[in-house]
């Protein structure tokens, strides 16, 4: 067995686990696809970076978003979607998405997932940005991802599936005719396995989320490094829309040097009611939207940098304070707490906000059935892109789309199986290069990334400061690679400075998308380019790495994503009971 592509250096395995799929990643998207394929009566193993329940998903506050009211309809949720994704999301992935979004919430709560009830004891919903309805399930008043994680943890574990826990996956493992045969990856810590080994497996699911670590303040937790969008462009996948990084409008300020992990102040707040104002208190995004502070994210974002560039501001404030102490404590008990660890008490105080890298719009490229352009490779959650977010993700269609899109996966390689097109695993040794072909950056180079990302990339764009960073990027990878060339030399292998090299890959990627799509669309702003110019770039950026490291890119013909395999024809979907 080979490895296809670029392979980070790092030990060879000592030890391996067959199996017939290996899901990488323990959110709504990683964990439904394990169910989905255990209940299929595939052998699943889950690898994930952390704890099972420690992904992006325990993060999610606001809900998950479905056409289940009365008089709400996928028509309805379809039209919001595609004017959140400014006139780039492929329109059958989104008609996916909102047809069958439904059934796999009922689904959800079948597998034990507790959403808040209305007196009449029927979910409660409520509405947020770009959405014309109420259609946000929530739970726990904003702990929706958690109680999602919750069930769907314990589900797993009811179920027997197997798990290895604090693994980074490495790289991606394949057969001679370079289909998917597994995935390298390194245990951190002790057990039952230690250290670098693989997973041996002819289908290999991607659900390893965000990358929003790239830059310096981010709602996302540690873990997301942009591992698997790494993965998948050193196994020569394609990946698309990268420069479309929506940045939360309203993440609690802790000042200006803050970094990492930052405090989410959910769009729900807004949905219920709360105000962006100034220190003048002058509510600024009146007049400015026909929906005000309940805009698309990505014009939120804008009116407060504008705001804030207007007024020399380091942040606005949300004012909620006409809550009252008991709605804040029933409907918002998460953002309360965290709000007052920071000395700050929404019931009666404004909340100083200002906006983070909080989701990425794109990701590695799929077809409807999460399908890359690796075979045997699938991508779901936020890691990959559908086509189903365009330029902006719409609020609370990302639960929904790592849902709906890991069922399809789970039918599809189970038909596959079916129809004989799964092929044997063969658990042989991993061959090892006789010296490092990919260097490692140093653990440092982390902090000088996010940096060069945060000044240029940001929720402000422009030629000169996309340019500088990609000449900064560059300057890291030509000192690595010369290094290691002319050298020899490179960093030890470890999970920093592998997470260091995949931050770096995945930033250079995106920086070269953004600095081609010369206009303003979505959640990609260029202040040099400040309309949308649909004539010339209503389509998507894609990107490969070549085999010397260099970014290959190019554009689709129109806004719909050309298939990812030759002439492929659709399988029939039929999801499962749990």
């Amino acid at each position: 067995m080979t490895s296809t592509g670029i392979r980070l250096h790092a030990p060879a395995p000592g030890w391996s686990i067959p199996a017939d799929v290996v899901v990488v990643g323990s959110g709504v998207a990683g964990l439904t696809a394990a169910l989905r394929c255990q209940a299929a009566g595939l052998d699943t193993v889950v690898v994930t970076k952390a704890r099972l329940d420690d992904g992006s998903t325990r993060w999610a506050q606001g809900g998950i978003a479905a056409a289940l009211g009365e008089g709400d309809t996928p028509a309805q949720h379809l039209r919001d979607t595609l004017v959140a994704g400014a006139g780039l999301c492929d329109e059958e992935a989104v008609r996916i998405l909102v047809t069958e979004g439904p059934d796999a919430v009922r689904r959800l709560i079948s597998t034990g997932a507790r959403f808040d009830t209305d007196e009449a004891g029927g979910i409660q919903l409520t509405r947020e940005g770009g959405h014309h309805r109420r259609r946000i399930a929530h739970a726990g008043g904003d702990a929706t991802g958690a109680e999602i994680s919750r069930a769907l943890v314990a589900a797993v574990r009811a179920r027997g599936v197997r798990t290895v826990e604090n693994a980074l996956v490495l790289d991606l493992l394949t057969d001679a005719e370079g289909r998917t045969a597994g995935v390298t990856l390194h245990v951190m810590g002790e057990g039952q396995h230690d250290g670098v080994g693989a997973v041996h497996a002819p289908a290999v699911v991607l659900a390893t989320g965000g990358m929003g670590q790239v830059y310096s303040a981010t709602t996302n937790p540690a873990v997301s490094t942009g591992d698997g969008v790494a993965l998948a462009l050193r196994a020569g996948a394609e990946v698309s829309d990268l420069e479309f990084v929506q940045f939360h409008p309203t993440v609690l300020f802790l000042g200006p040097d803050a970094e990492g992990q930052q405090p989410l102040v959910s769009e729900a707040v807004r949905g219920e009611g709360a105000h962006l104002v100034d220190a003048g208190g002058v509510r600024f995004m009146v007049g400015r939207h026909e929906l005000a502070e309940l805009a698309p994210r990505d014009i939120v974002a804008k009116g407060i940098m504008r705001r804030m560039r207007e007024q020399d501001a380091e942040h606005m404030f949300l004012d909620a304070r006409h809550f009252g102490a008991e709605m804040w404590q029933h409907r918002f008990p998460t953002i309360l707490a965290a709000c007052r660890a920071h000395g700050i008490d929404p019931v009666t105080e404004p909340i100083p906000v200002a906006p983070a890298a909080h989701y990425a719009s794109g990701g590695v490229r799929t077809d409807s059935r999460g399908r890359t352009t690796v075979p045997g490779l699938y991508a779901c959650g936020e890691v990959a892109c559908t086509g189903v977010h365009g330029a902006n993700r719409l609020a609370s269609n990302s639960l929904l789309e790592g849902l709906v899109y890991a069922e399809r996966i789970a039918a599809d390689i189970a038909a596959g199986r079916a129809g004989g097109g799964l092929p044997a695993r063969v658990p042989e040794p991993v061959p090892q290069p006789a010296k490092p072909a990919h260097p490692l950056l140093a653990p440092e180079a982390r902090f000088a990334i996010q940096r060069i990302m945060t000044e240029g990339a940001g929720v402000l764009r422009s030629a000169e400061s996309l340019q500088k960073a990609a000449d900064q990027l560059e300057r890291l990878h030509t000192e690595a690679r010369d290094a290691l060339d002319v050298h020899g030399k490179t960093a030890e292998p470890g999970v920093d400075t592998w997470e260091a090299t995949n931050l770096l890959c995945v930033a250079r990627v995106l920086v070269a998308a953004a600095r081609l799509r010369e206009e303003t669309r979505g959640c990609h702003w260029r202040e040099d380019r400040p309309e949308r110019d649909d004539t010339a770039w209503r389509r998507h950026i894609v990107v490969r790495l070549n085999p010397d490291r260099t970014l290959a890119v190019r554009t689709t013909d129109t806004a719909d994503f050309p298939p990812t395999r030759p002439q492929a024809s659709p399988a029939p979907h039929r999801p499962q009971e749990q």
